[in-house]
């Protein structure tokens, strides 16, 4: 792999060609440019029929893509579905949706048919993208009790299906690469809560599980295999911990880019160790990353465990909170404190231009959407 100094010549940058924004290539925006600027936010989970979400991402210039995953936390697929399409249907300048299939029944007689029948329908409604999530990999057994890998043979034909549509998938695969560590040993505090209260997915605990290394080669496997499939890599593609590891992933998969979800305190945390080292990834791989929060609106449940929850007696304000302090991390060169890592970090003052990409244009791009 190239070094990323050497990438950013290479390409040029061209940050003023084609942004969906208006700003000049030197130009930075402040935080008092955050409500006026054009965004999207490609990774979020709006579980709730209601405009709570909506109306806060109207006043606060943002488009949604609303993402139905089979999450045990989560509703029923059923009812993501049914409020997607009730949310979408409403307001559809301002919320996509991405559906997802079921498990169920993987491996038995026309379960492959009646995937690809649902994933029409749902594309009929309306959705833009197809989720697949850490449960394959990690979860789901096929009918010889062995764990299913997304390498398996057994998605061509559902996968062969999203290419002839042109249809992107999205994949969390594996997970951030603390989950093999201990609790104390973790980065990041965010990280460290979540698995804290979710052993079942502490995969230090499971040794008997793959490990993190195969997950993500089954995962390159996958993509390699499927060099027409317009790919999405939700959290960093699992390589939230290395800018490195993750340019040559990018550089590797051509079709592939990967979104922000729930993992900019992982790159705060390299930030805080060389900044420039992060800023120069950002610059060099401009039009493959996409802003995502993995903000989730769900209904409030004193078992509901979900992975990035705003106190759900006042989402507003917290989903706001959550989306201002990732603009002044990206967009400006504000210093804040992150409790997530213990300690003050520097944004990153990326050019407006590439922020328009990064928060706008790459998802309109990558989505298809008009």
């Amino acid at each position: 792999m190239r070094p990323l100094a050497s990438l950013i010549a290479s390409l040029g940058l061209a940050l003023a060609a084609g942004t969906a924004g208006t700003a000049a290539a030197a130009e930075q925006y402040t935080d008092a440019d955050y409500a006026r600027v054009r965004k999207f936010d490609a990774h979020v989970h709006a579980n709730v029929d209601d405009d709570t979400f909506l109306g806060l991402a109207r006043r606060d210039g943002f488009e949604l893509l609303t993402i139905n995953v089979d999450y045990p936390d989560f509703p029923s697929l059923a009812t993501q579905a049914a409020v997607a399409h009730a949310l979408h249907r409403r307001d559809p300048a301002h919320l996509r949706f991405a559906t997802t299939f079921t498990m169920r029944g993987f491996g038995s007689p026309g379960w492959t048919e009646a995937t690809i029948s649902h994933l029409d329908a749902e594309r009929r409604r309306g959705a833009v993208a197809v989720k697949v999530w850490k449960n394959i990999g990690m979860v789901e057994r096929g009918p010889d009790g062995r764990l299913v890998m997304l390498d398996d043979a057994r998605f061509d034909p559902i996968v062969a299906h999203l290419e002839a549509h042109a249809v992107p998938l999205i994949a969390h695969q594996a997970e951030p690469r603390n989950c093999w560590l201990p609790l104390e040993a973790m980065t990041t505090e965010n990280d460290r809560s979540y698995f804290r209260e979710h052993p079942e997915y502490h995969m230090y605990l499971h040794p008997e599980q793959p490990s993190y290394e195969s997950l993500l080669a089954a995962r390159d496997r996958f993509v390699a295999r499927h060099r027409r499939l317009t790919f999405v890599g939700a959290h960093l593609g699992s390589l939230e911990w290395s800018v490195e590891e993750l340019a040559r992933f990018l550089d590797a998969y051509p079709n592939a880019s990967v979104d922000l979800a729930a993992r900019m305190t992982n790159l705060q945390v390299q930030s805080r160790a060389d900044r420039e080292r992060v800023r120069r990834f950002f610059l060099a791989y401009q039009d493959r990353l996409l802003y995502g929060s993995d903000l989730t609106h769900n209904p409030p449940s004193p078992q509901a465990r979900a992975q990035n929850p705003p106190a759900q007696d006042d989402f507003r304000a917290e989903a706001e909170q959550f989306w201002r302090s990732d603009w002044t991390y990206l967009a400006t060169g504000g210093v804040q404190h992150v409790e997530a890592i213990g300690a003050d970090a520097a944004g990153l003052a990326l050019p407006a231009a590439v922020i328009d990409k990064l928060y706008y244009a790459n998802a309109r791009r990558v989505f298809r959407l008009r």
